[in-house]
């Protein structure tokens, strides 16, 4: 994606309130959405955001009144520009404030957004990101000390820039109370609906969810559906690391693998967890479960073939690490991504 200069770079003045739209209103049976439209809003997942509270009906009206809130009267969103209704005088009214993802979460946050999004929080409006808005909200402060997530792309971006923050990038999203975040595309569908649902219980959601065609059970423990990048080059451990993935049926056990590493078991324990996060066993488990999503989705293969192919020593086993992991059952991953050819 291009990357944009940051936005206030070429503003010369603030934007002024719009004539058009008038402030939030407090009224205590509307709940006021505002939208934060930076330059570089991802438009699918801004428009996520609006089409999900607006068009709630309950008893015949409307629950949710939604501003989209410009950084500026008009907004960069990568192919085309939007000239917003509001700006982020509106963002003082709303219970709920959500940030959209933006397509260079390296590029400057202008003081006034983060101002706005803080002093939001700091009066107990709920405070949401979608995607890459986790930078936004990081930025902010209001992730330090928090378990956040955000699309898996940016996952290390994020832990790396702000350590203080418990980045879980194998999640849909996460619930803390009053900040939530999510992941990418589809995810911030999921946790609009999930806030939706925590607002007007579940059958108001699951109609929503009919509106949008979408599935309602998604729950933010569900995995993303990735595969995780191979072991970095700067670790001492990487060519150990490419070895176990190229031999997940072979004699995988800590002493074995420790002879292999030329250390002691207590060493390779420590230097395993130093490099990798995890214990040597979690992370055998997990690649193993990716190389089973890999065979799900380009063979017919039965659960106990896969199993024996991917090192564990039974289809069962197999069933809960893949939930465990994944979140979802090896039959449900393979009913979604599955190939058509036939079972063999």
């Amino acid at each position: 994606m291009a990357k944009l200069k940051p936005a206030g770079s070429t503003r010369t003045a603030k934007p002024r309130p719009s004539r058009s739209a008038p402030l939030a209103s407090t009224r205590d049976d509307v709940h006021v959405v505002a939208v934060i439209a930076l330059h570089g809003v991802v438009s699918f997942d801004l428009s996520i955001a609006c089409e999900v509270f607006a068009r709630v009906r309950r008893n015949g009206r409307a629950p949710y009144r939604v501003h989209v809130c410009g950084e500026a009267p008009l907004v960069k969103a990568g192919y085309f520009d939007i000239r917003v209704p509001c700006d982020l005088r509106h963002v003082r009214h709303a219970d709920t404030v959500i940030v959209p993802g933006i397509d260079n979460p390296s590029m400057p946050i202008d003081d006034a957004v983060l101002d706005a999004v803080r002093a939001a929080a700091a009066r107990g409006a709920r405070v949401a990101s979608i995607c890459s808005g986790a930078f936004v909200l990081a930025a902010a402060g209001l992730l330090d000390g928090k378990r956040a997530t955000t699309h898996w792309l940016a996952a290390r971006e994020l832990a790396e820039r702000y350590p203080a923050i418990e980045v879980d990038p194998n999640v849909l999203y996460v619930d803390s109370g009053k900040i939530l975040t999510s992941a990418g595309a589809a995810a911030g569908l999921d946790l609009c609906l999930h806030m939706l649902r925590l607002d007007h219980g579940a059958a108001v959601a699951a109609d929503a969810a009919r509106r949008a065609v979408v599935p309602l059970e998604r729950s933010g423990g569900q995995a993303q559906y990735i595969v995780h990048e191979a072991p970095a080059s700067a670790s001492s451990l990487a060519p150990l690391l490419q070895w176990m993935s190229a031999h997940l049926t072979a004699d995988l056990k800590l002493d074995a693998l420790a002879r292999r590493a030329a250390m002691s078991t207590r060493t390779f324990s420590r230097r395993f967890r130093e490099q990798t996060g995890t214990t040597p066993v979690q992370w055998l488990s997990v690649q193993r479960v990716r190389r089973a999503q890999q065979l799900l989705e380009s063979t017919r293969l039965s659960m106990e073939q896969i199993a024996a192919k991917v090192g564990f020593d039974s289809a069962t086993r197999l069933r809960e690490r893949f939930s465990r992991v994944v979140g979802t059952s090896p039959a449900g991953y393979r009913r979604a991504f599955g190939a058509h050819a036939p079972m063999t």
